[in-house]
């Protein structure tokens, strides 16, 4: 039996260090309002991974959280306000910024939210309007 494969990430300054052991259980883009508002970016590149795939390895003491929705719980970093990931208890996933995760080669899958895009990403991949069915959502797609 192997290994599961290990990936080291941290926030902004590095005060906060966490390692994701496996493979997420998805990669993609979100575009939903409130992620490109967290993210200040038009898009939002998400890796989401079963909570007891991720361990905190430094700097537990300095991770703030905000909850908007009861769906959300967003953790940065209080020492450089570096954002870390956010957990998502309905769905018992946590989404791990991909880029805090260096070492892990992003692989998107699908386009969550799309409805909402400001920044139309044409890439071949899937385009939900929303989520998937089995996540919650419509699971109805869009055009590119």
């Amino acid at each position: 039996m192997s290994a599961k494969p290990s990936f080291q990430g941290s926030c902004f300054c590095g005060a906060v260090q966490f390692t994701v052991k496996g493979t997420p259980n998805g990669m993609g883009y979100c575009h939903c309002e409130s992620c490109r508002k967290w993210s200040a970016g038009p898009v939002n590149a998400f890796t989401l991974w079963e909570p007891e795939a991720i361990s905190i390895t430094a700097g537990a003491d300095k991770i703030s959280s905000f909850n908007k929705t009861p769906g959300s719980t967003r953790k940065w970093c209080s020492e450089c306000g570096g954002h870390i990931m956010t957990e998502h208890p309905t769905m018992n996933l946590i989404d791990v910024f991909a880029a805090s995760i260096p070492s892990l080669k992003f692989e998107p899958g699908i386009h969550v939210h799309y409805q909402e895009s400001v920044l139309p990403i044409k890439d071949g991949l899937p385009k939900m309007k929303d989520m998937p069915s089995e996540a919650g959502g419509s699971g109805e797609t869009m055009p590119e």
